[in-house]
């Protein structure tokens, strides 16, 4: 195992280099460093002399890749590719373009522990809600229960998130007045801010993942050793929750495990809405405030989160399946 992880690792590298390279490139052909400055100054006036104080300020006055009038290693280090893109390895962001004085590696963070608030108890409700679902539809299946289920999935499937953001808020906000319609407290005050968001966007996710499961447990239930588990005699809530769950875990894993991502980095648009300070929410507000440093930044972590994510998957696998090696 140890052999593959390395060789998943150098290859996760490679993958994050690439997007590095393609991120600064797109970044800095659709906008110069002339285009960032007189964007973030604003105004219809922007004096040169404007963009070259705000350019020497972030260090965006410097050569884009070469630095002929450097010596020595500073040919390469002193330039704005490495100071922005390559110390992304090292998790130095640096600062926000906007202000100019944000430190953008302590604004991750502290929206992170935020993020993960909202995130944890969504990712694990999420799973044991759409695991239960599509387990009581197999247990009813060729049924009405299993008929209607499936078509509230499909339309829980088609209706887009912000219809929930909406209804809900109007109904237990606006008018039953249980729940704050969006804001943000520290501590166990979080809780009445988060009841609302977690509920709701279980319930955009709960059509997708519940009828996706219930497809994986009807594949299982068709194989051999369910037959043969009937054959002894067990009754279905034993065959599907000791044999057949447990033979589908690594579907689930597959599926769970492509949502870790979200884990750290937020829902953009259920903390934009709800007034959330996560990172979903800094996002959104770098790209409306057009600070590329802070949009880099975020592109880089997304893209490291989703390598370790597939490594961390792969890794599961032989821990539920004894049968999997990783050679």
């Amino acid at each position: 195992m140890g052999r593959y992880l390395l060789r998943r690792t150098w290859y996760g590298l490679v993958v994050l280099i690439g997007v590095n390279l393609l991120t600064f490139a797109l970044f800095f052909t659709v906008n110069t460093p002339d285009d960032m400055a007189r964007l973030n100054i604003g105004g219809k006036r922007v004096t040169q002399d404007q963009i070259a104080k705000w350019k020497a300020e972030r260090g965006y006055d410097k050569p884009l890749y070469w630095n002929d009038r450097a010596e020595g290693a500073a040919k390469v280090t002193n330039t704005v590719f490495w100071e922005r893109s390559v110390s992304l390895f090292a998790l130095r962001f640096g600062r926000s373009d906007a202000s100019g004085a944000t430190d953008i590696g302590h604004e991750i963070g502290e929206r992170m522990v935020v993020s993960l608030q909202l995130a944890v108890p969504l990712f694990v409700l999420q799973v044991v809600a759409s695991v239960a679902f599509a387990l009581v539809l197999v247990f009813f299946k060729n049924s009405r229960i299993d008929f209607w289920g499936v078509v509230l999935c499909v339309l829980m499937l088609s209706v887009s998130s912000l219809f929930y953001i909406i209804v809900g808020q109007f109904l237990f906000s606006r008018m039953m007045r249980l729940v704050p319609i969006s804001g943000w407290a520290p501590g166990l005050d979080a809780a009445r801010f988060l009841v609302l968001p977690v509920i709701l966007s279980l319930l955009s996710r709960l059509g997708g993942e519940g009828r996706l499961y219930r497809a994986m447990f009807l594949e299982e239930i068709g194989r051999d050793y369910v037959r043969t588990a009937r054959a002894k005699g067990l009754g279905e809530a034993v065959v599907l929750g000791r044999h057949v769950l447990r033979n589908a875990l690594i579907p689930i894993i597959t599926s769970a495990g492509s949502y870790l991502p979200y884990v750290f980095l937020g829902s953009l648009v259920f903390e934009s809405f709800f007034g959330i300070p996560g990172l979903g929410a800094y996002v959104i507000d770098a790209i409306s405030g057009q600070d590329f440093a802070i949009v880099r930044s975020m592109v880089f972590i997304g893209s490291l989160l989703y390598v370790a994510s597939y490594v961390l998957i792969d890794v599961a696998y032989t821990w539920v399946d004894p049968r999997v090696r990783l050679s």
